[in-house]
């Protein structure tokens, strides 16, 4: 059997058709090899065989969407017959995977000088020149990110800031493998320096944004942006970027505003058009919106997120006229890779509606797929952390009298699995007088990832909160009091609805000992098929796999067992099904956990006008329903593997059959 480095050897000297001989003996014994499908493309160009080459391309980019060469590749081929305009877009998807690949820009450079293109010209010089003067070390640093080698590329980045400790690209590449990683805290230290250390540097304001914003601090997101739009204000990036941020602190009307002004400087930048949707959105105004969606699309039919945006309304049908058009972009070489999981997530609500299951399941599936091969998800992993967690918060460690913790009964947290229900119970909540609404917050997250980082030497995390101290307890308890205040008004009680938080209700207990713990669950082949047809912006790798996803419902209702027994009381369980068959009666057990008086509001949730950004949001607008509690019976041929992983035990309580 020949191996595949001797095969590139032989392209390398010119002996192209025992390469093509050895690459179909590789291929005969695996045909999902990557490395020896991007070399059969390679050899194919050379001889001349350009749609051979494609077609090798497209099986290859099925296998592997985020293959920056594979991109690359197809530019070549594009290129070597001519097609200018299709090698241009598929260096440039090259380039959004791997900005170190130098071929990619010195020929989009090339193309862009013949065809008299100056303007963008221009902007790719700058790119490449950029990227030449780059430390080899970064050059390295950058291939590794796009490969998704974290671990790796993190210790070459430090390795080189130790030598170089102010060098910003460097600064900003460690930056964004900690927010890959989760570590947004350092991200934000790092990218804060560098635009101390290089006050002119736009990408790192750029960066410092964007993870101000995923922290949650909207108001210093929102400061940072204000400064770049202030430096020029004419400047439609610029202008965007203070949009955004906007929109995440509620000032929408100023938002759509700025937005309007791009766009009248930027006519039909899907982009734009799609985040303005967006906006009209988390306003209430879902006809608007879709007019927005749809621009984007009409003015660039590769734009899956518009296509997805309108799906994800969950109240929208696709026309004919539209299906049509998705269909044609399934048959696009040169769709992004996160176009394409945009389309077949879009697609899959599309048949679903059309009541072609099968085919929507395809979709959904295929999408997933796409999605779980950037993941670094590992469900045995997360397995064993829940049981390290029920191992070390005890009852006696979460007894009372060793308590601390700040004594606020202001936090209602409502957590479990997403699509449990969590949104429409926020909703009823911040219906209530005396509760603000806020969103999913990343407060405990945040904190947990703190104490996993600074305890790697004494056992990590949950061992480390057997050892945390009264007055560290204390500490934490008034630091999330003090930094949530931001979201939330004057109101006695607020709801902080990040779903994971189930994982982390004994650091919760440790901190703030008198908050409130809702417990969203449902059926779970209703929770877990709903999760798995929707396509989540970050932080639910689970839900990826139906295996995944059964195996981590199964691990929640072990930990939440756990939470139960240590602390009896202390966590309210609401079942969805429960909530859309009594919603008087079940309001009424809310707020009488929550120690609210009764609101007749509560129950008309549906007229309360608030943004919501979450999946839910324009459910949540509309009266209780029943019609997508059994959704999943429509895909029941396709659900064994999820069935399978929910484990025995589940499987009873909920009298599941396999």
């Amino acid at each position: 059997m020949p191996k595949l480095n001797e095969v590139q050897a032989k392209i390398a000297a010119g002996e192209l058709d025992q390469a093509l001989r050895d690459l179909e003996t590789l291929l005969a014994e695996n045909p999902r090899e990557v490395e020896a499908l991007y070399a059969l493309a390679v050899v194919l160009r050379y001889q001349g065989r350009y749609e051979d080459a494609l077609d090798v391309l497209e099986r290859l980019r099925l296998l592997a969407p985020s293959h920056s060469r594979a991109f690359q590749e197809t530019g070549h081929v594009h290129r070597d017959v001519g097609a200018w305009q299709d090698a241009l877009v598929a260096y440039e998807r090259a380039l959004q995977l791997n900005p170190a690949l130098l071929a990619s820009l010195r020929e989009s450079l090339k193309i862009c000088d013949a065809q008299g293109d100056s303007r963008r010209a221009i902007h790719l010089r700058a790119r490449l020149e950029h990227l030449e003067a780059l430390p080899a070390p970064l050059i390295s640093v950058i291939e590794l990110i796009s490969q998704n080698k974290l671990i790796k590329a993190e210790e070459i980045c430090r390795a080189f800031l130790q030598k170089a400790p102010r060098n910003v690209e460097g600064m900003r590449l460690l930056a964004e493998i900690g927010v890959k990683l989760g570590i947004l805290d350092d991200a934000e230290f790092l990218l804060d320096s560098a635009t101390q250390f290089a006050p002119e540097h736009v990408p790192a304001h750029i960066d410092l944004v964007q993870v101000l914003r995923k922290r949650q601090k909207f108001e210093a997101a929102l400061a940072q942006a204000k400064r770049l739009f202030d430096r020029q204000p004419q400047n439609p990036q610029f202008k965007s970027i203070y949009a955004i941020e906007l929109m995440q602190t509620g000032k929408i009307e100023a938002a759509l505003t700025l937005l309007d002004e791009v766009l009248a400087q930027v006519p039909g930048d899907a982009a734009t058009l799609t985040t303005k949707g967006h906006a009209l959105k988390t306003k209430g105004e879902s006809l608007a919106a879709i007019d927005a969606y749809r621009s984007a699309y009409e003015h660039n039919p590769d734009h899956g997120e518009a296509f997805y945006s309108l799906a994800n309304l969950k109240t929208y049908r696709f026309t004919d006229e539209e299906l049509q058009l998705m269909g044609q972009q399934e048959n696009n070489r040169n769709l992004s890779p996160s176009g394409r999981v945009y389309l077949n997530f879009a697609l899959g609500k599309a048949h679903e509606d059309a009541a072609d299951y099968e085919r929507a399941f395809g979709y959904y599936a295929e999408g997933n797929r796409q999605k779980k091969i950037q993941s670094r998800y590992d469900a045995e992993k997360m397995r064993v952390e829940f049981q390290d967690t029920q191992r070390v918060c005890t009852a006696s460690l979460l007894a009372e009298e060793n308590q601390g913790g700040n004594a606020s009964s202001a936090p209602i947290f409502v957590l479990g699995l997403p699509r449990a229900g969590s949104t429409l119970i926020e909703q009823i909540l911040s219906s209530h007088s005396m509760v603000d609404g806020t969103s999913e917050l990343p407060n405990i997250l945040s904190l947990s990832q703190s104490l996993r980082r600074k305890s790697r030497g004494s056992g990590g995390y949950p061992a480390v909160l057997a050892d945390l101290t009264m007055e560290e307890r204390t500490r934490f308890g008034d630091q999330y009091i003090a930094d949530t205040q931001i979201h939330r008004g004057d109101a006695a009680f607020f709801v902080d609805k990040m779903p994971n938080n189930f994982r982390h209700i004994g650091l919760i207990k440790l901190i703030l000992p008198n908050a409130k713990i809702i417990d969203a669950r449902r059926h779970p082949l209703s929770c877990c098929f709903s999760g798995f047809k929707q396509l989540f912006a970050e932080g639910q790798e689970f839900s990826y796999d139906l295996g995944d996803i059964g195996h981590y419902y199964r691990d929640y209702v072990e930990l939440m067992d756990h939470w139960d027994r240590v602390m009896p009381g202390f966590i309210l369980r609401v079942q969805h099904e429960d909530v859309v068959d009594d919603l008087r009666g079940q309001v009424a057990r809310l707020l009488a956990f929550c120690g609210l008086p009764f609101e007749e509001a509560c129950v008309a949730f549906h007229k309360t006008e608030r943004s919501v950004k979450t999946p839910s949001s324009e459910q949540v607008r509309q009266p209780i329903f029943r019609s997508s509690l059994d959704t999943w019976e429509n895909y029941e041929p396709w659900l064994s593997p999820l069935k399978q992983a929910l484990g025995e035990e589940v499987r009873q309580r909920f009298d599941i059959k396999l």
